[in-house]
């Protein structure tokens, strides 16, 4: 039997698995690593530490039982990561990461210079502080020197395919994430870039996702077959596609350090407002609208560390769950780094309300969960208004981790809540674009119909979706009522 290898290149790790020819996970491998926080706001990494934990883990992989058989690997990446590098191929500077904030100034200055209507012409989406086109203005205003060396910028997976195979490549739900990318016409937006005053010569080719990006270099591994390398795709897509989403039958949310709701996108003349993210799937023809939740289970680690608590997430769970629905009357907006969907607001920041003498730290953990919970289901609201049917959703991530939080979406969204029976999250989606690219399945469906099965489902309760109601329309008005109040605070910070 053959076999592939998919790579999830994450924020703070790196997740590679193999995969066999009928989807079973028969080894798996993790990295660990740091990213650097040299100023408030900034968050970089050194591209070397992505190509060195991925060569590490591949070399893991090949030297396993399974090793020599392997014929693919495809990569699936964080998204909106600036790599810039030299026209020796040097990386010049660290790498601009997506929970990067730095880039404020810049988002104002290119939506006055252009306009929004302008921009949402061009690239279909609004630009935002994480997003690749903030950086790269930003690095020509503030690092001129370093700008002028650029020959190519890359996305994080694109950087470590270079390393592997020489080639430079990109694809395009990863390009889609630079906002400079025409998600309807899938090239590169040459007219936003010469009004912007950027070098198209700058952009990497773009090829299919599971096109092929070229053969992985012998010389640093001990492996006698040649292994093909497949461009791979953006976390979110992998993770949709690894979920099963490649139509609208079902939607996508996704909980780890921020928060995804996500849903396909059939409709040709489709035109985005800038409320949620509008991209190109890793499925070749098919696209996708994308609300974030930017500080999703990141919330839960911060109240964590706030309350000292040393707990798993399991008992952290169990502890919440003593807490009655509405956690007593307390609610919690999940902003600790602003808010990307539908606010757009990098200044607003979190809250609780309706703190009393009888909270505890229990009645906080549940407001967390359902404050999270009710921000994903702004996005939800957002497509639903905008004509989509959602009554089935596939959960993965942390959220999909534990039964009383899946019970918790069922009631928040409105929708049956489906869990994998396979949970490897992006690594999946990119182990089935290397079998798509190895020509194993004629398309995505065959492999989709193949490969994913579904474990449970949970339904909604009506007594608690009916009170989860009205909780949520006191939730959205939290935004509104503090927004001025947290930008008066700034200057304390």
């Amino acid at each position: 039997m053959e076999y592939v290898i998919g790579i999830d290149i994450g924020t703070s790790g790196l997740k590679s698995i193999i995969v066999s020819g009928d989807g079973e996970v028969v080894k798996s491998d993790k990295v660990k690593y740091d990213t650097i926080h040299e100023k408030t706001g900034y968050s970089e990494m050194n591209p070397e530490d992505w190509y060195e934990a991925a060569a590490g883990s591949l070399g893991r992989l090949l030297d396993s039982e399974y090793g020599s058989k392997v014929t693919g690997i495809s990569f699936s990446g964080q998204m909106h990561g600036l790599v810039i590098v030299d026209k020796d191929g040097e990386v010049i500077r660290p790498a601009i990461l997506w929970n990067d904030t730095r880039t404020s100034e810049e988002c104002k200055e290119i939506i006055a210079d252009i306009g929004l209507d302008n921009l949402l012409g061009h690239v279909q989406n609004t630009v935002l502080e994480g997003f690749t086109l903030s950086k790269l203005i930003w690095v020509k205003k503030n690092e001129p020197e370093n700008y002028k060396k650029i020959d190519k910028f890359m996305m994080p997976k694109d950087y470590v395919i270079y390393r592997l195979t020489g080639n430079v490549f990109a694809e395009p739900s990863d390009a889609a994430g630079t906002v400079m990318f025409d998600v309807k016409k899938g090239e590169w937006s040459e007219t936003l870039l010469e009004q912007l005053g950027l070098d198209k010569n700058i952009c990497p080719e773009v090829i299919p996702s599971h096109g092929k990006s070229g053969i992985l270099n012998k010389e640093l591994f001990d492996i006698e077959q040649d292994i093909s390398i497949y461009q791979g795709g953006a976390d979110n897509a992998c993770g949709a596609l690894g979920a099963g989403i490649t139509d609208s039958s079902r939607q996508l949310v996704s909980i780890g350090t921020s928060g995804v709701v996500l849903s396909s996108e059939e409709e040709d003349d489709y035109m985005n407002d800038g409320s949620v993210h509008y991209f190109n799937h890793c499925v070749s023809g098919q696209n996708y609208v994308m609300g974030v939740t930017l500080s999703a289970g990141y919330s839960l680690e911060w109240l964590k560390k706030m309350l000292g608590d040393d707990q798993t997430f399991g008992e952290f769970m169990e502890e919440a769950k003593t807490s009655p629905l509405g956690a007593k009357g307390l609610l919690y907006t999940p902003f600790l780094l602003g808010e990307r969907t539908p606010y757009n607001d990098a200044e607003i920041r979190g809250s609780f309300i309706g703190l009393d003498a009888n909270t505890n730290a229990n009645d906080m953990k549940r407001a967390v969960i359902e404050g999270i919970t009710f921000s994903l289901n702004e996005s939800i609201e957002i497509m639903r208004k905008n004509g989509k049917n959602i009554s089935s959703i596939v959960s993965i991530g942390g959220g999909a981790g534990n039964r009383q939080w899946l019970q918790m979406q069922a009631d928040i969204f409105d929708a049956e809540i489906l869990t994998r029976t396979e949970e490897q999250g992006p690594a999946y989606g990119a182990a089935m674009i290397a079998a798509i690219g190895e020509q194993w399945f004629e398309d995505f469906s065959v492999i989709t119909e193949k490969w994913i099965d579904y474990k449970e489902t949970f339904t909604p309760i009506t007594e608690n979706k009916v009170q989860y109601k009205k909780l949520f329309e006191l939730y959205r008005e939290v935004y509104e009522k503090t927004q001025g109040l947290t930008g008066k605070l700034l200057e304390f910070k």
